[in-house]
């Protein structure tokens, strides 16, 4: 926050999937309150939940925050997005979050997944089986569960790498306080990452899945070619340019 709105004379944050919009709530107060500039948009499917949202922010004159009832999917963004963050979007919701940050440039993502079941079904899958002993590591329900859950936030790690992310996974909290508390953080640094986008696509291809957030970038498995040279050295991140205040930074390439 503090980053975009150095360079930002009206930054833009995203709330994807906010719920109560408490998270909202409290970045406002903490940042946008008493800022000459921005907005927060929350987006929330369920409407009830937007209208109690929105007359808080009504009683507590948040007059920049603004609410959108839609799925994170069907939501109709602004075409500049600065900071997007997603709090326990539930499994594939994540993805569509992700999506929208890196469609829309945002300068930085932060997300923290929960019920990750996408992979581990396409895990249980006849087709998902890779070779050796890959398979044993999921050959249990309570295995393919946990491993389909890690692997699917390292997936989003190298996709967001993919798109010229600079990634960061830690934890939100202790787990005494939560058990889904992996945090995904991302700020944008590169157009690309040609070698990042070389391991997602080998990594695709040698566990046989491939999430809903690869399928909505156009990402594919790696041929076995393509897989080999995954392990190459690459070339260079290509640098983005210098950002101006406000100003979208070139789109990410999706091909």
């Amino acid at each position: 926050m503090e980053d975009v709105q150095q360079r930002h004379a009206n930054p833009l944050v995203v709330d994807a999937g906010s719920g109560n919009a408490y998270l909202g709530f409290v970045v406002y107060e903490l940042f946008l309150k008493d800022a000459a500039g921005g907005e927060l948009l929350s987006i929330e499917g369920r409407p009830e939940l937007t209208e109690r949202a929105k007359g808080r922010a009504e009683r507590l004159h948040f007059d920049r925050m603004r609410f959108q009832t839609a799925h994170i999917d069907q939501a109709e963004y602004p075409e500049r997005i600065h900071v997007l963050m997603a709090l326990h979007a539930c499994d594939t919701a994540t993805d569509d979050a992700l999506v929208a940050a890196i469609k829309h440039g945002a300068d930085h993502v932060a997300v923290v997944p929960c019920c990750q079941a996408e992979v581990a079904a396409q895990l249980k899958e006849k087709k998902a089986k890779p070779a050796g002993s890959m398979s044993l590591l999921f050959q249990h329900p309570w295995h393919r569960r946990e491993f389909g859950s890690h692997l699917t936030n390292v997936i989003r790690a190298l996709t967001l790498e993919a798109f010229g992310y600079q990634v960061t996974v830690t934890e939100l909290t202790g787990w005494e306080h939560s058990l889904k508390n992996e945090l995904i953080l991302g700020r944008r640094v590169h157009r690309d990452n040609r070698r990042a986008r070389l391991q997602l696509q080998a990594l695709l291809a040698e566990t046989g899945v491939q999430p809903r957030l690869t399928r909505l970038l156009g990402i594919t498995p790696a041929g076995a070619g393509e897989a080999e040279s995954a392990s190459e050295p690459a070339s260079e991140p290509t640098p983005d340019a210098a950002p101006t205040p406000d100003a979208a930074p070139s789109a990410p390439s999706e091909s």
